[in-house]
């Protein structure tokens, strides 16, 4: 029979530090929100939101956030042969599964009504089912599997902010060295010039479609300033930005 013993949402500032500590019961860490590393027994893992990590009893682990996360933790004792064989971060099932059962969770407990203890008890019976599901099914895996594609996404998605290559390696759990090695291996560029590459992508899609100044579409691509906006592009394409503009609607 599955025993929860406490369980908490909280939200943590940005860039907090969560030193290493272990538990003498099974706990499950789930992710709402922000990004960060973990560091569980011997092994590094990334998270990001929607996977939780499920950490064994006295298994030392710890936490770097960098966006102020929200996380919501479980403590529990588990019977289950099956769980008692994991130890990672997880990714959960699209419909979000694991994390509306603790949200059912957390409410009862907050609540305390007649007979919440043993109802928190059967929802972390259900969790270990949804655990067990996910486990035999195919897209159940940890994020740390391929952490040089966890990296990539999140370039795709964010290249327009301020990226430091060096908190992009520390994403992916290597060296500033063996992640820029790494990644030209995979996907055949450098970080520094995938980037660019994006960034001048996005912006000749801005100088074609839009009617915003040079100086907007420098800033919304992500670059440092007008000047550097220019010289690269001028660099890359062979045309001024104004002059790409110009050709391209003669055409």
């Amino acid at each position: 029979m599955d025993r929860v013993l406490y369980i908490v949402n909280a939200e943590h500032e940005a860039n907090t530090y969560i030193p290493p500590h272990q538990h003498e019961c099974f706990e499950l860490v789930y992710y709402i929100h922000g990004h960060g590393t973990t560091s569980i027994g011997p092994r590094s893992f990334h998270f990001r939101p929607f996977t939780f990590a499920l950490i064994p009893p006295n298994f030392k682990h710890d936490e770097n956030h960098q966006p102020s996360p929200e996380v919501l933790f479980v403590g529990f004792h588990c019977g289950n042969p099956i769980i008692n064989t994991l130890s990672g971060v997880y990714d959960d099932d699209k419909e979000h599964t694991v994390l509306q059962t603790l949200l059912r969770m957390n409410e009862e407990f907050k609540r305390k009504r007649d007979g919440f203890a043993e109802l928190l008890n059967l929802q972390m019976s259900e969790v270990t089912v949804y655990l067990q599901r996910l486990l035999a099914a195919s897209d159940f895996h940890s994020p740390a599997e391929d952490q040089m594609q966890y990296v990539l996404n999140y370039m795709n998605e964010h290249y327009r902010h301020k990226l430091s290559i060096t908190s992009l390696a520390e994403m992916s759990g290597y060296s500033y060295d063996r992640f820029r090695h790494l990644f030209k291996e995979r996907f055949g560029h450098s970080p520094h010039r995938y980037l660019l590459l994006k960034r001048l992508d996005y912006a000749k899609s801005l100088l074609l479609h839009t009617q915003m100044h040079i100086s907007g579409v420098s800033a919304a691509a992500g670059f440092v300033n007008d000047a550097q906006f220019c010289n690269m592009f001028k660099r890359e394409i062979g045309l001024s930005p104004r002059t790409f503009r110009i050709q391209s609607k003669v055409k």
